[in-house]
């Protein structure tokens, strides 16, 4: 498989790790199974993020088996569904909004800590907001004091020619804005 050139697509302005520029989220994932040592050492690493108070209010619904799988994709969208499927894990992050008004952030700042390890790992991750949330909650019993926020595709990646062309074509890095439209000095 030719890998994609991040250089081609990402240059940071300033000096920071390449790991920040390489990870990426693709969607051509290979089926191959994730060892459980190597699917931990990524939740391991987001149990580690900071969160407000050390409330922790993260969680991770997994699915890696056939029958969870098949159980996920009935409230994956269709859009997301046509490539996500290949995936050998799914995680569906969910906050505890008993855990106070920082739990959402806190749990984005999880899933960042999950995505960089993931790629220390070799492992590819794509989270989704395409999914039916109400459902999610319903088929997986998730009590109602637990925000869902996103899936997440885990996996390795694959050649891009496993997907269909309209996601051959968007299968690339993408750049980012630069600090100058980012940072609002002052006040806004």
């Amino acid at each position: 498989m030719d890998k994609l050139n991040v250089n081609d697509f990402r240059k940071a302005d300033y000096l920071i790790d390449e790991m920040f520029i390489n990870r990426w989220s693709p969607r051509a994932f290979s089926g191959k199974e994730v060892e459980e040592a190597v699917l931990m050492s990524i939740f391991e690493a987001a149990r580690w993020a900071p969160s407000a108070s050390n409330k922790q209010p993260w969680r991770f619904v997994i699915a890696s088996t056939k029958e969870e799988k098949d159980l996920f994709n009935q409230f994956i969208m269709e859009g997301n569904l046509k490539w996500c499927k290949a995936a050998p894990v799914y995680a569906l992050l969910l906050s505890d909004t008993e855990a106070g008004g920082a739990h959402a952030f806190d749990a984005g700042t999880a899933w960042g800590y999950l995505s960089l390890q993931a790629w220390k790992n070799g492992l590819i991750t794509h989270a989704m907001g395409g999914i039916y949330k109400d459902k999610a909650r319903e088929l997986l019993n998730i009590p109602d004091q637990y925000d869902v926020h996103a899936l997440i595709a885990i996996g390795y990646q694959d050649d891009i020619s496993i997907l269909e062309e309209a996601y051959q074509e968007r299968e690339k890095p993408s750049n980012r804005r630069s600090l100058k439209e980012t940072i609002i000095k002052g006040s806004f």
